[in-house]
C-alpha cells in the first residue's frame, strides 16, 4: 500500500516542487482512500470540503497507479482545467512520464466532411456565417487537434458549429471519405494509447448507455473510473439511459438529405420537395407550442389536438422521406446515413408516443426557435447499477457537495451504490474566522408578492456595507429580472446580470471591476471559482427547491407517493441542501478570503427542515444583526 506522507506530506514532493502548496491532512487522507480503492477494487464516494485539494488528491493515485484511469468531470470548463495545468503540474512535480489524452464528444471537434458540404451549401447561410465559415476554413488547414474551443472568437452557440460538426446521427464514420483525417478519430486513438484519459459525464454516459460517442474499445479497458463533480451525474445519466427527438435533429436530417441529394442523386427531384416538407412540418410543429419557452409533462402534448395533429403530420413526413430513401439505398454513403437517421428517428418518436411505459417519464421542452421529445426513466439506481457490474473496475465518486446532513444516502440512492465506501473531508478553511452567515430578521414567506422587493430593499444595505463585490443569486430567472430593474437605478455600483453576456465574459468582467455586483440564477451557482476581495458577499434569495411545475420533478414526486413514500423528505430536500452548499460555495475560496454568506429564507429558522440545511453548509458564524455584518467588513 503506497504510503502518500512522501508525496503530500509538509516535506513532500509536492510541499518542495510546487510554489504555495501547503500540508492539508485532509488531502493527504482522500489521496490515501482513492489510491486504496484503486489498488484493491470497490467503490468510494467521497466528499472533500472547498480548499481540500481534492483534484490532486484523486489525480496523484490515478497516475503512479500504473493503471488505465478514465477521469470524468461534470464541465468541459473543469476538463481542460486538469487537462492543460493540474496534470501537466503533477506530471512534472511527480517525474512521472504517464501519458494523457483529452477526450470530448464529437460535437466538439470539426468534421471535415460537413465543412465541405457546407461549403458547397454557402448559398443558405446568413451574412454572419460565411464570414464565420471562412475563418474556420482558414483555422481548419492549420489546427491539429480540431478542437473548436480553439476558435473561441465564434462563440460556442453560434449557429455555424452544427453546421461543421458531426453527431452520432449524421457521421459517416468509416464510409466518410475524409476518415483518414478525421479529427475525432486522432482523439480517439490517442485516448486508447493514453495511461489516463479526461472525458465529462455527457460523454461518459452516453457510452455507458451504448449511444456511443468517442471510446470505442476504450470503456472497457478501463481499471478505475474517477467521476469528479459527481453531484451532477444523476442527471445527466438520466437524461442519457432515456431517449429523445428534437427539432434541430430533424432539421439537420432534412438539410444533410438535400445536400447528399445533389452529390448523389440528382435524378431523384422528389427527395428535396420530401426533405423540405419535413423541414416545414418540423417548423410548424415548433410554432404548435406556442412561443414561450418552458417544460411540460406529455399529458399537456395529448391535451392540444394541434400539437398531436402537427406530430402525427411529423410522423407522415417523416415516413415519406424514409420511404424515399429506401427506395434509392445502396445509391451513395450519405444518402444511406440519411436513411438510418430517418428510421432510428421513426422508432424513437413512435416510442414516445407509447402511452403504456410506466416506468419512464415524458416530457416535451422548447427552445426559442426548437423543441425536444423526451423520455425519461424514472428511476436510474438499478440501470447504473447494471452497467457498473459490466464495467468491473474500481469507481470513485467524488465533489465538494455529496453528503446531505452529513449523509450519502440520497446521492448513493440515485444511483444504486448501496455497498460504498464513503468517507467526508471538511474544508480547512477557518470559517468560524473567515465568513459570517446571515439570515434578515422579519422575512416575510418567499410566497408572499412583496418578498422580492423585500429582498432587493434588504440587499442594498448590505451591498452598501461590502461595497459591493458581492453574486446575488436567484432561485429563478423571474425574480432575477425583478431585482434586475428595481436595483438598477438604486446601486452605486457596477451591476452585471446574466443574459447581458457569456457567462464566462461576465465573471471576467466582474474580476476585474473590483467592486461589481453580479445577478444570476442556477449557473452561477456553482463551478465559478472567483477568490480575492472581489467576491466578498453572497446574497441568496431563497431556499434552492426545484420548481414544483417541471414535469420531470413532478412525475418522480407522484412515483414516490405512490410506492408510499415521502418525495418531500428524501427527494426534493436533499436536492435542495446540496443545491445551497453550490450556492453558499462560491464565497469562500481561499485560505485568505473572507466574506458574508446572506440567506433571505425565513424557512430557515422557522420550519423544522431548515436543520438540515444548517448541518450542511460550513461552521461560519451565524447573526442576525446587521451591525455584526458592518463590523465585519471594517475589520
Amino acid at each position: 500500500m503506497t504510503d502518500y506522507t512522501e508525496i503530500f506530506g509538509p516535506d513532500g514532493w509536492l510541499a518542495n516542487r510546487i510554489e504555495g502548496f501547503s500540508y492539508r491532512r485532509q488531502q493527504q487522507e482522500m489521496a490515501q482512500a482513492v489510491g486504496r480503492v484503486m489498488e484493491q477494487g470497490g467503490v468510494l464516494i467521497c466528499e472533500a470540503g472547498t480548499g481540500t485539494g481534492k483534484t490532486f488528491a484523486y489525480l496523484a493515485p490515478a497516475m503512479i497507479s500504473g493503471l488505465k484511469v478514465i477521469i470524468s468531470t461534470g464541465t468541459k470548463n473543469l476538463q481542460d482545467q486538469l487537462f492543460h495545468r493540474d496534470l501537466p503540474m503533477l506530471r512534472q512535480s511527480l517525474s512521472n512520464p504517464i501519458s494523457i489524452a483529452l477526450l470530448k464528444g464529437r460535437a466538439n471537434y470539426l468534421c471535415i466532411h460537413r465543412l465541405e458540404n457546407t461549403l458547397v451549401e454557402e448559398i443558405r447561410l446568413t451574412r454572419e456565417q460565411v464570414g464565420q465559415l471562412q475563418a474556420i476554413r482558414s483555422w481548419s488547414s492549420a489546427t491539429d487537434s480540431g478542437d473548436i474551443s480553439e476558435m473561441p472568437e465564434i462563440a460556442e452557440d453560434a449557429g455555424i458549429w452544427p453546421l461543421v460538426t458531426s453527431t452520432t446521427d449524421n457521421c459517416l464514420g468509416q464510409e466518410c471519405s475524409a476518415y483518414a483525417e478525421c479529427h475525432l478519430m486522432d482523439a480517439r486513438k490517442r485516448a486508447q494509447e493514453a495511461g489516463l484519459v479526461v472525458v465529462n459525464h455527457h460523454l461518459l454516459c452516453a457510452d455507458l448507455a451504448l449511444k456511443e460517442e468517442g471510446f470505442g474499445e476504450l470503456l472497457p479497458s478501463a481499471d478505475c473510473f474517477i467521476l469528479d463533480e459527481a453531484h451532477q451525474l444523476p442527471e445527466v445519466a438520466g437524461n442519457f439511459f432515456g431517449d429523445s427527438v428534437s427539432g434541430r435533429q430533424l432539421l439537420d436530417l432534412a438539410r444533410d438529405t438535400v445536400t447528399e441529394y445533389h452529390r448523389e442523386a440528382k435524378d431523384f427531384p422528389d427527395l428535396p420537395e420530401s426533405a423540405e416538407r419535413l423541414q416545414r412540418a418540423t417548423r410548424d410543429m415548433r410554432l404548435a407550442f406556442g412561443l414561450d419557452q418552458r417544460r411540460g409533462a406529455w399529458a399537456e402534448i395529448a391535451d392540444n389536438p394541434s400539437v398531436i395533429a402537427h406530430l402525427d403530420g411529423l410522423l407522415k413526413h417523416l415516413d415519406r422521406l424514409l420511404e424515399m430513401l429506401r427506395a434509392i439505398e445502396g445509391r451513395g454513403k450519405g444518402l444511406d446515413s440519411c436513411r438510418e437517421r430517418c428510421e432510428v428517428l421513426m422508432q424513437r418518436l413512435k416510442g414516445l408516443k407509447d402511452e403504456d411505459d410506466a416506468a419512464s417519464i415524458r416530457w416535451f421542452e422548447t427552445q426559442r426557435q426548437s423543441f425536444r421529445l423526451n423520455r425519461t426513466p424514472l428511476e436510474i439506481s438499478d440501470i447504473f447499477r447494471s452497467v457498473m457490474e459490466d464495467h468491473p473496475a474500481s469507481w470513485v465518486f467524488t465533489s465538494a457537495t455529496l453528503a446531505v446532513g452529513g449523509s450519502f444516502e440520497h446521492f448513493a440512492g440515485q444511483l444504486g451504490l448501496d455497498e460504498a465506501e464513503t468517507h467526508c473531508w471538511d474544508s480547512p478553511f477557518d470559517y468560524p474566522r473567515q465568513a459570517v452567515w446571515y439570515v434578515p430578521k422579519d422575512l416575510p414567506d418567499p410566497n408572499n408578492p412583496e418578498f422580492n422587493r423585500t429582498v432587493s430593499d434588504l440587499s442594498l444595505p448590505i451591498l452598501q456595507a461590502s461595497s459591493g463585490r458581492a453574486f446575488l443569486l436567484y432561485t429563478s430567472h423571474r425574480a432575477l429580472q425583478e431585482a434586475a430593474g428595481y436595483l438598477k437605478d438604486k446601486l452605486e455600483y457596477p451591476m452585471l446580470v446574466q443574459g447581458e453576456a457569456p457567462r464566462t465574459e461576465l465573471v471576467e468582467r466582474f474580476r476585474k471591476l473590483g467592486n461589481a455586483v453580479l445577478l444570476g440564477t442556477s449557473s452561477f451557482w456553482e463551478g465559478i471559482d472567483v477568490r480575492g476581495e472581489a467576491l466578498s458577499c453572497v446574497i441568496i434569495d431563497k431556499l434552492p427547491f426545484a420548481s414544483p411545475g417541471d414535469p420531470v420533478l413532478q412525475a418522480r414526486i407522484d412515483a414516490l407517493r405512490k410506492r408510499g413514500g415521502n418525495p418531500f423528505m428524501t427527494f426534493q430536500l436533499p436536492q435542495a441542501a446540496i443545491a445551497l452548499k453550490q450556492g453558499a460555495g462560491r464565497l469562500i475560496r481561499d485560505e485568505r478570503d473572507r466574506g458574508v454568506l446572506v440567506v433571505c429564507d425565513p424557512r430557515l429558522l422557522n420550519k423544522p427542515y431548515g436543520k438540515l440545511f444548517i448541518r450542511s453548509l460550513p461552521p461560519m458564524t451565524k447573526t442576525q444583526d446587521l451591525d455584526v455584518l458592518r463590523r465585519f467588513f471594517s475589520l
